[in-house]
């Protein structure tokens, strides 16, 4: 059984010297990207135990080697983790729309086209809320703070 599956299925408390081990197996390889999915996991069980502060170390260094390696998918479920842990996106880091997730771009498509919250949430069978909660992560992600600059993003 390899050290990451055993991290991954052991006790909350004895599950980092199993990911700790792996993380070390990690500095004799070349392969970045399992190195980042490695920390990826890692940060998720941590998070999962609340251990936020430790995960978000775990997260960041899993985004930013997904990011370099252009493994967007990837990268997208580390900041999706890591704003998860209370950290707040970075601002002034316009993304582009594709790191909206599909409900987030299907909402924003649809409010951008001039529906209503309202009429959006029926549209999709959600309540207002939901749409609002989806609304403000689109806003962060995109660095907007209107739905006149949601629309000019969804244009570009």
């Amino acid at each position: 059984m390899s050290v990451l599956f055993e991290g991954l299925v052991a006790p909350a408390d004895t599950c980092a010297e199993y990911f700790e081990a792996a993380l070390r197996q990690h500095d004799h390889t070349p392969d970045r990207f399992e190195l980042a999915r490695t920390r990826l996991v890692y940060g998720e069980r941590l998070r999962r135990s609340r251990n936020r502060l430790l995960a978000r170390a775990q997260l960041r260094e899993a985004e930013e080697i997904f990011s370099v390696l252009d493994a967007r998918p990837s990268a997208q479920r580390a900041r999706a983790e890591l704003e998860a842990t209370g950290e707040p996106l970075r601002r002034g880091e316009a993304q582009t729309v594709d790191e909206l997730t599909p409900q987030e771009l299907q909402i924003a498509t649809l409010l951008a086209s001039g529906r209503t919250t309202r009429e959006t949430a029926a549209a999709l069978f959600l309540s207002p809320k939901t749409i609002e909660y989806h609304l403000h992560h689109v806003y962060l992600k995109l660095g907007i703070h209107s739905r006149d600059e949601l629309a000019r993003s969804l244009q570009a």
